[in-house]
């Protein structure tokens, strides 16, 4: 009971706290401070939820047992990351997104591929990647070069329709300014076209790093070597070892929300022109 009570005070304290910060003048640190109040609270009610009703650990680990677990495997969990995000996502997301943006590229430059590539594109798109996957593994075999397959299959499309849309961002005005000028093609693409793309282009690669993280952790399901985030979280499973399942789960949101972060900044100083980056 003791733990339930705990839980109580603790959300009450945390809620408290985010309506005082909430009437505060905004500012970094209160930005800051809001979702950790609330991530720890979140934490705190977890670890009393499971002590004070007696949740099962193989049902429900408390977050204690996980970070126990966690910091008693760190040796697994950096071979599984290197594996997984460095080698199958990192790589799969360079290759996929860079054949996107040159393909974006070469369909603005002739207009009638996009008629035909881009309804192919959206039918790749729509295959449900536990379809695909097996099939990339027979083909690229059970390293990280099949995983790496599965990511650029799932990021590339949604990268393409986002790099072409960007492209066309521009107004005729605009571009019959260029002509005045007597600039071609490639100066218009780099001095107006491509800067007046950025915003989508960066929509495109934030959207596409939690699918490069996914697919290549989904990819291995289907067939890895004995290492690999996917691969650990399937065998932990059968053998109900829950809180190491959970330490790779808490592994790929850290990645996926750096990743993100770290596109998202660089989008930031790109693009700081840009309406949507002020204020």
């Amino acid at each position: 009971m003791g733990w339930i009570v705990f839980g109580f005070l603790a959300w009450l304290a945390g809620w408290r706290a985010n309506v005082w910060l909430a009437r505060q003048p905004k500012s970094r640190a209160t930005a800051l401070a809001v979702p950790v109040i609330f991530g720890v609270t979140v934490v705190i009610l977890w670890e009393c939820a499971v002590r004070g009703f007696g949740i099962n650990p193989v049902l429900l680990p408390a977050p204690s047992a996980i970070a126990v677990r966690f910091a008693g495997s760190t040796g697994i969990l950096w071979e599984d990351f290197v594996q997984t995000v460095l080698k199958g996502a990192l790589s799969g997301y360079v290759l996929g997104c860079g054949g996107a943006f040159l393909t974006a590229v070469v369909i603005d430059r002739y207009p009638f591929l996009q008629k035909g590539l881009l309804p192919v594109g959206n039918f790749v798109a729509a295959l449900p990647i536990v379809g695909m996957a097996p099939i990339l593994v027979m083909w690229f075999g059970f390293d990280w070069q099949s995983k790496a397959a599965v990511v650029v299959v799932m990021v590339f499309f949604p990268m393409l329709v986002n790099a072409v849309e960007g492209l066309q961002a521009t107004d005729k005005m605009q571009r019959d300014l260029m002509r005045t000028y007597a600039a071609g093609y490639g100066k218009t693409l780099l001095k107006l076209r491509l800067p007046a793309a950025m915003p989508f282009i960066f929509n495109g690669l934030k959207i596409t790093t939690t699918l490069a993280l996914i697919g290549a952790i989904v990819a291995e399901f289907f067939g890895s070597p004995i290492k690999g985030m996917g691969f650990r979280i399937s065998t932990s499973v059968g053998q109900l070892a829950l809180d190491l399942v959970w330490a790779e789960i808490v592994v790929a949101a850290i990645v996926g929300s750096a990743f993100y972060g770290g596109v998202a900044l660089l989008e930031k100083a790109v693009t700081f022109w840009h309406p949507s980056q002020r204020g």
